[in-house]
């Protein structure tokens, strides 16, 4: 009985140990992926929208005191590049992992994002491929340097404020996985567009669920 005791005592005080690590670890935390969408397709309520995603998802994870900024392009008048809105980096994941030293580096072949390294807020993989439901489409709306799409084609679901049959997203790839060996397959950031649209059902038929990629701009 004594011995129960003391091995229960002891694995309590391993977990009060390692939480407060965990949580100090993930005050540092400059980059993650959503651990959830808008839950309304790609509507994300436009960059302000989903910066406040990215702001209130940081914030409940302790790591509020830095401005969140999502990685996501406009298209059209004021065209946004996503690569412009996220800082210098370096940037760090929920384990104190560097995914990217700068922005250079984030849109090289040498970045160090892949499913084990591209973790949500709280620490979690992403599902990808061949995980049920695989989740890895990413929306970015982005070219493979970080920079807008110009041109009438949709690539942005409105400027994140689609939520319909109408308009397509470009995802990236959370796990550098696809379905051949392509360079597109392997993107995190321009793997292919969205089909049937811009709604939640659309984003879940290609491996999706609307997340998307939040970078700690300060």
């Amino acid at each position: 009985m004594l011995r129960t005791i003391l091995a229960a005592t002891s694995a309590l005080a391993a977990c009060c140990l390692l939480a407060p690590a965990a949580m100090a670890q993930q005050a540092q935390m400059t980059f993650f992926v959503t651990s959830a969408g808008s839950g309304d397709g790609a509507n994300l309520g436009g960059l302000d929208g989903a910066d406040k995603i990215c702001q209130t998802l940081a914030a409940a994870a302790g790591a509020g005191g830095k401005t969140w900024r999502a990685y996501l392009s406009t298209q059209g008048a004021g065209a946004v590049n996503a690569k412009d809105r996220i800082g210098k980096g370096p940037w760090q994941n929920a384990k104190g992992v560097v995914i990217a030293k700068d922005v250079a580096d984030l849109h090289s072949a040498g970045n160090n994002l892949t499913k084990q390294t591209a973790l949500t807020e709280k620490g979690d993989v992403v599902n990808g491929r061949g995980d049920n439901p695989n989740t890895h489409d990413v929306l970015t709306g982005t070219q493979a340097d970080g920079t807008a799409y110009a041109g009438a084609d949709d690539m942005t679901c409105g400027n994140w404020t689609k939520n319909g049959a109408e308009g397509a997203a470009m995802l990236g790839h959370s796990d550098r996985t696809g379905l051949d060996e392509s360079a597109a397959a392997k993107s995190w950031n321009t793997s292919h567009a969205s089909r049937g649209g811009c709604s939640q059902a659309a984003l879940k038929g290609t491996g999706g669920a609307g997340l998307f990629y939040c970078f700690a701009a300060n």
